[in-house]
């Protein structure tokens, strides 16, 4: 070994940890995360050696091949089976495999200039959501540290009984894993990265040694191969769940190698195959190890013989070296590499105050060594050391990793769906795959301990929305949301829109649309739009801005759409509020009733409105328009309001005449659409038919056989008969029948309106608040 020259700089220094990092035995954790400052320092490294797929490949295997193999398989064998070993693979691949896939799907979105899994995650998906998945991801790194060196020390076990011989003191792996933490963090701490060696092929070689010496040996004395069952393992063996606890580490280390990102020739290549590559090699390497395994020694030795490999194998001591080289080397990546993570974090300002940011975020000498965050990194590893127990530590380990590889995978299910343009990966997996993995890791949690699973998903949704405070309000999952549901919003227009088939009579339902531009003066007509769309319908409110379309006129349509916006808020509305920019009120409405309504069908309906103060101009303007909106075929509703406000909002009066032949059905439908919203709870609906004497008995006839086949949904005691044989009775009976109703419903027809103008919306003096509708054809009421 030998330091580098001052004339080879970070770059190869970098270089060196990239190497080093990429041999972290245990697996799961990033071997090279982002260094702790801002782009321009990582951007200051270089271009990188241009390395090809194969060091990404042995780096991923060299980490999925690691110390739980060589401690912890023939334990696993032994307590659940053949079967079951076979059956923890395939569960734990069902969690790595589609973690796999998104971690090289995220790795190939950006250029990353020498940084790892959590530069890409928090430059990916935005620094609070990486800020999260940091954490946990940190919390790995430096609870690995202490795994590598509890599984370091367990290389010693040959001379165990010569140390208790020589010192009279029985052995224990904490006389070697502690020390070997404390000089691993002197060495780091004032040596930094430039005390790493190339490791990743000299530890590729050992390991690749150790299991062709171990499938070269036989079986144990005495042990007939033929003996072997495929189901069950020792009597009151572990759980299937504790065994996969235990064990689920060994699958986790197929990421390894995306820490050299920056240092690939083509990372859009290398890193998919790469992973990808070592993940396969490692199930068919762990799905050997398992028949070789159950193959060569009874159960309960399996069970019983921490390092049974070892008494298999051709050489035994292969192993013990092979157990060593992989568990030392990860344990110096691994202290190289949580630390750089948790300066990064620190930089991006995820803790929360400031001071606590600068002192982790410090780095020393022209290589940013972060020894802050080092000297951390020691005290949660030694507090884990002292612990000791390697099983223990795995379980840890193992809840982690879930809760880091669900949210991965449930990020990438989103990103799919939200298609967000500034996520363009040039690997694509495939959505239903990070779902699976997602959903698996959730059920193994839960699996695993439930108290813990719920611990650790409560404090991932604490320390989201407590990065959410700190990171100058950003939200990337809320941006998510917004983009899933943009991107579900326009696959559905999409669709509607092709099926170009014609609304029918039986499907209508109200989408209606209002341009206006009194929106601030009066509360009526957006009360009325609300309560029409706020379950079965769709409600597209335009305030109307009359300008010629610029810059000024575009910055004041922005302003007051913002207005819009809290308005709806407050009013805890869920009609469409907008602005329109043009020269006239009839040009606005021209382009409005032309594009579609926001559930992805045309506007059925069209609303206007004027208080009974206005002046007599509006009420002309009204007719101009219901008689311009009239060519489209849609419904024309006209609300005359005054202060009243709808009352107490418990009597809704529907007059039909002998004009409403058409209007009937859609008037009724509107009354009792009204009275399904809170607002109108309890109110009652009264149908008054005032029709000639010479039509009374037989409409009687048809209106009671309409309710008793339930096509009219209102009682026939709230419907009463009126004689009337002309306009001016029929005024007198409703000035005299709902002059304090709380809304009153009436019909209207294009005839009366191109023949009386105003006078169809002002004959009606007395009533309070008047809705006026027009269906252009009869609807059906099933």
């Amino acid at each position: 070994m030998r330091d580098l020259p001052d004339s080879e700089g970070p770059c190869a220094s970098q270089g060196l940890l990239q190497h080093l990092g990429s041999v972290a035995g245990l697996g799961g954790i990033s071997t090279v995360t982002a260094l702790a400052r801002s782009k321009p320092t990582l951007g200051a490294l270089g271009r990188g050696h241009g390395f090809g797929t194969l060091p990404v490949f042995l780096a991923g295997i060299s980490t999925i091949l690691g110390a739980i193999m060589f401690l912890r398989f023939g334990y696993a064998v032994g307590s659940v089976g053949l079967l079951g070993a076979l059956g923890i693979i395939v569960l734990g691949h069902a969690v790595t495999f589609p973690t796999a896939l998104a971690i090289a799907e995220i790795a190939t979105n950006r250029k990353v200039e020498g940084g790892g899994e959590y530069f890409i995650i928090s430059r990916s998906f935005g620094t609070t959501i990486g800020g999260v998945i940091g954490i946990f991801l940190y919390l790995s790194q430096a609870i690995s540290v202490a795994f590598y060196l509890i599984a370091f020390a367990e290389a010693f076990s040959p001379v165990a009984s010569w140390f208790a011989v020589v010192t009279g003191v029985a052995f224990d792996p904490r006389y070697v894993s502690i020390p070997a933490l404390l000089g691993l963090l002197t060495i780091v701490t004032y040596r930094g990265a430039a005390m790493g060696v190339k490791m990743l092929y000299v530890v590729a070689a050992v390991l690749l040694t150790s299991l062709v010496l171990f499938f070269l040996g036989a079986p144990l004395e005495g042990f007939d191969p033929a003996t072997v069952r495929f189901t069950g393992g020792i009597v009151e063996g572990d759980a299937f769940i504790v065994v996969f606890a235990i064990v689920f580490p060994a699958f986790t280390g197929m990421t390894a190698g995306v820490g050299l990102s920056g240092d690939l020739k083509d990372p859009r290549v290398s890193l998919p195959n790469g992973t990808l590559l070592a993940t396969c090699v490692g199930v068919a390497v762990y799905v050997l190890i398992v028949f070789k395994l159950a193959y060569s020694a009874p159960m309960d030795a399996l069970v019983e013989e921490q390092l049974i490999m070892a008494k298999i194998a051709l050489w035994g001591p292969v192993i013990f070296i092979g157990l060593g080289c992989a568990t030392l080397s990860s344990a110096i990546g691994s202290i190289l590499v949580a630390p750089r993570t948790l300066q990064a974090l620190g930089a991006d300002s995820t803790t929360p105050t400031s001071a606590a940011n600068e002192w982790l975020a410090r780095g020393y000498g022209k290589e940013n060594e972060p020894r802050h965050a080092t000297v951390v990194t020691g005290m949660i590893a030694l507090a884990i050391v002292m612990v000791g127990n390697v099983d223990m530590v795995a379980r840890i380990i193992s809840m982690f990793f879930m809760v880091t590889y669900g949210a991965l995978c449930a990020i990438g299910v989103l990103e799919h769906f939200a298609a967000r343009p500034s996520y363009r990966p040039s690997f694509r997996s495939r959505w239903y795959v990070s779902l699976i993995g997602a959903l698996t890791c959730l059920f193994l949690m839960f699996q695993m301990d439930p108290v813990y699973a719920f611990a650790a998903l409560v404090l991932m949704a604490g320390m989201y929305k407590l990065l959410e405070r700190t990171q100058s309000g950003e939200s990337d999952l809320a941006a998510m949301f917004e983009g899933v549901m943009t991107q579900a919003t326009r696959t559905m227009h999409v669709r509607l829109q092709r099926r170009r088939r014609v609304e029918t009579a039986d499907e209508w339902r109200p989408s209606i649309i209002m341009v206006n531009d009194r929106t601030f003066d009066r509360r009526s007509p957006l009360a009325m739009l609300r309560w029409l769309c706020h379950r079965h319908g769709f409600g597209t409110y335009l305030h109307f801005i009359q300008d010629r379309l610029n810059a000024r006129s575009f910055r004041a349509s922005e302003a007051m759409h913002a207005r819009l916006i809290e308005l709806a808020r407050m009013q805890k509305s869920t009609v469409y509020m907008d602005t329109i920019v043009s020269p006239s009120m009839m040009s606005a409405l021209a382009q409005s009733l032309q594009v579609p309504g926001v559930s992805g069908i045309s506007n059925n309906a069209v609303m206007f409105e004027f208080s009974k103060r206005d002046d007599i101009s509006i009420v002309e303007e009204v007719v101009q328009l219901c008689t311009f909106s009239a060519a489209t075929d849609k419904t024309l509703l006209v609300l005359r309001h005054g202060d009243y406000h709808f009352g107490e909002r418990q009597r809704i009066h529907i007059w039909l005449t002998w004009n409403d032949a058409a209007n009937a059905n859609m008037m009724i439908l509107l009354g009792y659409i009204l009275v399904g919203h809170p607002d109108w709870e309890g109110a009652s609906i009264e149908v008054f038919a005032a029709l000639p004497q010479a039509q009374l008995e037989e409409r009687r006839r048809e209106f009671k056989k309409l309710i008793a086949e339930g096509r009219l949904p209102i009682s026939e005691k709230n419907l009463r008969y009126i004689p009337t044989n002309d306009e001016t009775s029929f005024r007198k009976l409703v000035a005299t029948r709902s002059e304090f109703a709380d809304l009153m419903v009436v019909g209207f027809d294009l005839h009366g309106i191109n023949e009386r103008g105003v006078d169809v919306f002002t004959n009606h003096s007395s009533p309070k608040d008047v809705l006026f509708v027009h269906a252009p054809e009869r609807i059906a009421m099933e």
